[in-house]
């Protein structure tokens, strides 16, 4: 089966019912392109080629209730590589076919058979190898890692027409060929050989079992050639193949080496990582221990003791700590039962949602949120996510709480966990961006966050600001010189606020005024729009955007002297133009803000002059 969870993506009420049925059987979400009166919880998306485009650039499987041309005409400018693409399930509305379009070997053909079984329809099946041959060559079982899988078409094309095989090991997962005449199957010399698959004119298929726990150690900032370049040359001289390797084993003081990192990602596995006091444990079966190390982090050895822990009790070293300059590697062979798996380097992705609407979220936004394990924010703002949040544990905090909700997301991701913190619009534009990053800057004092809770990986996913789809609904408002003041004196200084404002209008910026009023904060507005009248004309355009990119959206354009309070509330923005914004109208009463445009020339036109 995939990793990640499907979306069954249903287009006309009429293939409803199946649509029903394979998210009630799979327990996954339902995204409908129309509104209908549906008995399960689901999201309704009325741009359904733009549903289908952001689940497939997420890496989430696509289950298209519609006809098969559909997914192929929404996805065709996204298609680019079939090793990493998800799979794409096209199901007929009467749930009579079920064909797999893309991604048949990475599990669309297996999540295809089990649809198909669940509403009794027919699995159209198309790859060669799993139609002819009962099984996918470039898919082996958990714990086994094909080597060259670039030679899977060429092995798969001898097989089917009838080259003598020879298969050395893999009982269960190749059984399938045994039926096959030309087939000569063979036990593996022992359980930790590879499985060989020898084609006669067609080459050979090593899929080899990842029983090595590779440890390592390095000093800080430990140069990335040099650590892939010692375990590379180490197993080597070995005999030992780096496909044999289950994953990258340390302590986690070098949770954030990026020497380790590089590593792991070279040689195609994760990293994983120990407490010392775990990694002390193994202190009694190392071969090197060190006094050394013990007094600076609290364990007598890290390369040795992460491959030991990760092995198990039964595990054994195979490879002692060999060094260079700056770094340490080991390795040892897996036991039964195999050890601890260690602890992933936690993430916390800052996630702007954009104005609201979700086609107005970037894909790297989605992409952060479906990889998530748990999602913090405001809890408008988790509500916003919508079916993203599926399955995930969300930690919902009230306004006021932001120190708390920063603080938390970070040691959540210093624990190792996978965390998203939500917000709207742009997370590093007066959200949440800028005090995580304060959070981190204060290192390890009281007012700080955790060391675990900095070592953790930072990644930021711009997004669409309100002032940007304002804007751009109401024209090119932003189309010179622009500034963003709020107006919010919650953290900043009322004098601040109106000196900015001052220095706004002698600049002769167009200014994006966020949080321009409050329940209690009406008058800041007024007092603005003063100071700016004292630089521009009364009929300076205005565009007063509410709930932009939301459910109630309104979009308006008036002139600086008559900008009030009274059409304001926490859930608007205000643009107000330079002394060269022009405002203008057009025959069609659905362009803009009733049929009005705003724009602030950038110089490209000489004298185009003004229309208002």
């Amino acid at each position: 089966m995939p990793s990640a969870e499907a979306r069954v993506l249903c287009l006309e009420a009429s293939g409803l019912e199946t649509a029903l049925a394979i998210a009630g059987h799979l327990g996954t979400p339902l995204i409908l392109r129309q509104n209908l009166a549906v008995p399960i919880k689901h999201e309704t998306r009325p741009d359904f080629a733009g549903a289908i485009r952001e689940c497939f650039a997420a890496g989430i499987p696509i289950i298209g209730i519609c006809a098969a041309g559909i997914l192929v005409r929404a996805l065709a400018p996204l298609i680019r590589d079939k090793r990493t693409e998800p799979p794409v399930i096209c199901v007929s509305e009467d749930g009579s076919s079920v064909i797999p379009l893309l991604g048949g070997h990475h599990g669309g053909n297996e999540l295809a058979i089990r649809i198909a079984k669940a509403i009794s329809a027919h699995a159209a099946i198309t790859t060669a190898s799993e139609l002819k041959l009962g099984i996918a060559l470039d898919r082996p079982p958990a714990g086994w890692r094909l080597e060259n899988p670039a030679d899977v078409k060429g092995v798969a094309a001898a097989i089917l027409a009838g080259n003598p095989v020879r298969v050395s090991g893999g009982e269960g997962w190749l059984e399938p060929l045994e039926a096959m005449a030309h087939v000569e199957m063979e036990k593996a010399p022992d359980a930790d050989a590879p499985t060989v698959l020898q084609v006669s004119g067609g080459g050979r298929l090593i899929c080899r079992p990842t029983n090595l726990a590779l440890g390592v150690g390095s000093v800080r900032n430990c140069p990335e050639d040099e650590l892939i370049g010692l375990v590379r040359s180490t197993l080597a001289e070995e005999g030992l193949s780096a496909f044999a390797v289950e994953a990258v084993y340390s302590v986690d003081l070098k949770s954030d080496e990026a020497a380790v990192h590089a590593l792991a990602r070279n040689l195609g596995v994760e990293a994983r990582f120990f407490p010392p006091e775990r990694l002390e444990l193994e202190s009694d079966r190392l071969s090197n221990p060190s006094a050394e190390v013990f007094r600076e982090i609290g364990c007598h050895g890290v390369c040795e003791a992460a491959a030991l822990a990760a092995a198990g009790p039964r595990g054994k070293l195979l490879i002692d700590k060999r060094k260079s300059a700056n770094a340490t590697v080991a390795v040892a062979r897996m036991g039964e039962p195999r050890g601890e798996t260690g602890t992933r380097r936690g993430r916390l992705a800052l996630v702007g949602l954009g104005p609201g609407r979700a086609d107005l979220r970037t894909l790297e936004a989605t992409k952060l949120l479906v990889e998530a394990d748990e999602l913090v924010g405001y809890s408008m703002y988790l509500d916003m996510v919508g079916h993203l949040a599926n399955g995930k544990t969300l930690h919902a905090f009230n306004i006021g709480e932001e120190e708390e909700r920063c603080r938390f997301a970070l040691e959540r991701a210093g624990a190792g966990v996978s965390v998203a913190l939500v917000c709207s619009g742009d997370a590093g534009i007066y959200a949440m961006g800028a005090l995580v990053m304060e959070l981190l800057a204060r290192g390890g004092d009281r007012r700080g966050v955790s060391a675990a809770a900095r070592r953790a990986a930072i990644e930021c996913a711009p997004g669409i600001t309100a002032m940007q789809a304002a804007a751009a609904k109401a024209g090119a408002l932003l189309g010179h010189d622009f500034c963003a003041i709020s107006l919010s004196d919650l953290l900043t200084p009322r004098e601040d606020i109106l000196r900015r404002v001052r220095m706004a209008a002698e600049g002769d910026f167009v200014v994006g005024f966020y949080n321009p009023v409050s329940r209690k904060r009406r008058q800041l507005i007024g007092e603005a729009r003063d100071i700016l009248l004292e630089c521009r004309r009364a009929e300076t355009p205005v565009i007063i955007a509410h709930r932009i990119g939301r459910e109630g959206e309104r979009l308006a354009v008036g002139r600086l002297d008559e900008l009030t309070a009274d059409d304001l509330d926490m859930l608007s923005i205000v643009l107000v133009g330079s002394s060269t914004s022009t405002a203008f109208a057009l025959g069609d009463s659905a362009a803009g803000a009733g049929g009005r445009l705003v724009y602030t020339p950038r110089g490209y036109v000489p004298d185009g002059g003004k229309t208002e």
